[in-house]
């Protein structure tokens, strides 16, 4: 469906670029030997290099560039034999060198595709490349009323900015493609994506035009760490654009910042274009040179992709492609479902997965991964139901408690006394204790009235404390009332 925004004097189209800044995976930073971990002091993981020493010479980490290569694999892109190290100088207090070592006319990865679906509809957004640089250290302003302080243990470290085509024209299709390509680093695992720590964050680029003109004037909006933000962003800086073009003022290109409490963009400074960079080549690091022996080998080592995960699910698990999706949407839930799934039936474990485990993480406001719930949590549970030694309805009514508890399934319901009766003798001596009890209801049931069958079902179950086989005592009622 297209996405219009309705003005005053008509309606206008929406672009969208984006330029995504993905910290690689890595012990170590791009040029130097310390330490990536996260949360540890400030400028404690910090060596002469990432500190801006004079004389301190980068030694490139081959690790990061092996995840590059990795990554452009993925989205399908050319990966360049030569690529080339720049400095791009700018002054920022966090920037101890002056400059940041990047790529600009020739990057580690040129040109490939990433490929969304909204409502069922597929649509290709280009990569136009994707580069390495390190990334800068951290102003911190909220230590000291009359001082702000620099942490350089995020100076240096390995970022990997993919640049997309300007081919999103809504927030929704911006939105999912930030999804779609956080999976993919995290299949690769080259990404953790984790925004909340700023390790996956995203420059948008956005502009509006009425349909069929030339690109309007883009406004680039800075460090947005949230898809739900990247939304937001989106749809407040095209009608601000579309207010200000209808009151015949001209946009501004301009770096802006999102402001999450109230909803807006707000101006930064005005947008640098590559010549105030000052870009040239790094005097000390060579140009980077691979060979296609080295490509291939990574190509090989490359996993199983979303895409290529959900194709096999459908055809091996008899599964559809809507749950297919919802599965292969983390790598961490996909797996999860693998290790549960092999000798069960796919149709009980989608539904336990997506919709009673999914609902009871929902409630719990936590991810699969941050719950700590095993898959054989789920696998023994299952295997109960499949037994038939509880019932479905059992099982739902003590999911919660069991989530919680440190026993298995088996233990867990031992405890709880809810064997379900499952013999078929037992089930046949309560079917015949029922119908002799409530002669006058079997009179009227054998008269024509059919629906007292649910009341000779409620009566068993009753009986059995709920632990009968419902299915069991549905097939032995059938018998002994056609008799």
């Amino acid at each position: 469906m297209e996405y219009l925004i309705e003005g005053k004097t008509g309606n206008w189209e929406l672009v969208i670029g984006l330029e995504v800044h993905a910290q690689i995976s890595a012990n170590s930073k791009l040029f130097s030997g310390a330490s990536t971990d996260w949360g540890a002091d400030p400028n404690s993981q910090v060596e002469l290099v990432d500190s801006g020493m004079p004389g301190a010479l980068p030694v490139i980490n081959k690790h990061c560039i092996d995840q590059a290569i990795l990554t452009g694999i993925s989205l399908n892109a050319q990966i360049n034999k030569k690529s080339i190290f720049d400095r791009k100088n700018y002054f920022y207090p966090d920037l101890p060198q002056g400059y940041q070592i990047s790529q600009f006319e020739f990057p580690i990865v040129g040109k490939g595709h990433l490929n969304i679906e909204i409502d069922g509809v597929e649509k290709s957004i280009g990569i136009t490349r994707l580069h390495l640089e390190q990334d800068a250290g951290k102003s911190l302003h909220d230590q000291d009323i009359d001082n702000s302080f620099i942490d350089l243990n995020r100076s240096g470290c390995a970022l990997m900015e993919i640049v997309s085509e300007p081919d999103m024209s809504s927030p929704s299709e911006a939105a999912e493609y930030v999804k779609k390509l956080r999976n993919i680093l995290r299949f690769i695992g080259t990404c953790d994506g984790n925004m909340e720590k700023g390790n996956l964050r995203a420059d948008v680029n956005v502009s509006v035009r009425r349909k069929g003109d030339e690109l309007g004037t883009r406004c680039e909006i800075k460090n947005v760490n949230s898809i739900k933000f990247i939304q937001q962003a989106i749809e407040f800086e095209a009608r601000r654009q579309v207010d200000l073009i209808e009151k015949g003022e001209k946009i501004i290109q301009e770096t802006r910042l999102f402001d999450s409490n109230n909803l807006e963009t707000r101006s930064m400074r005005g947008k640098e274009e590559s010549h105030d960079y000052r870009y040239f080549p790094d005097p000390d690091l060579p140009p980077l040179v691979l060979n296609e022996e080295d490509i291939e080998k990574l190509r090989l080592k490359l996993p199983e992709l979303p895409d290529q995960k959900k194709s096999r699910f459908i055809e091996e698990f008899g599964i559809t492609a809507y749950d297919a999706e919802i599965l292969v949407t983390e790598k961490y839930v996909s797996d999860f479902f693998e290790q549960i799934v092999e000798g069960r039936d796919s149709k009980i474990v989608i539904s336990w997965i997506t919709v009673e485990l999914f609902s009871y993480l929902k409630r719990k406001n936590v991810s699969l991964e941050e719950s700590k719930i095993g898959p054989e949590k789920i696998s023994s549970l299952l295997d109960l139901i499949i037994s038939n030694k509880i019932s479905n309805r059992q099982a739902k009514e003590i999911f919660d408690e069991y989530l919680k508890s440190d026993v298995n399934a088996d233990t867990f319901i031992e405890k709880k006394g809810l064997i379900q009766i499952s013999n078929e003798s037992e089930i046949e001596e309560l079917v015949e204790k029922v119908l002799k009890e409530n002669p006058k209801m079997l009179e009227q049931y054998k008269s024509g009235k059919d629906k007292l069958f649910g009341f000779f079902i409620g009566q068993v179950m009753k009986l059995s404390n709920g632990k009968a086989n419902p299915k069991m005592v549905n097939e032995t009622l059938k018998r002994k009332l056609s008799l």
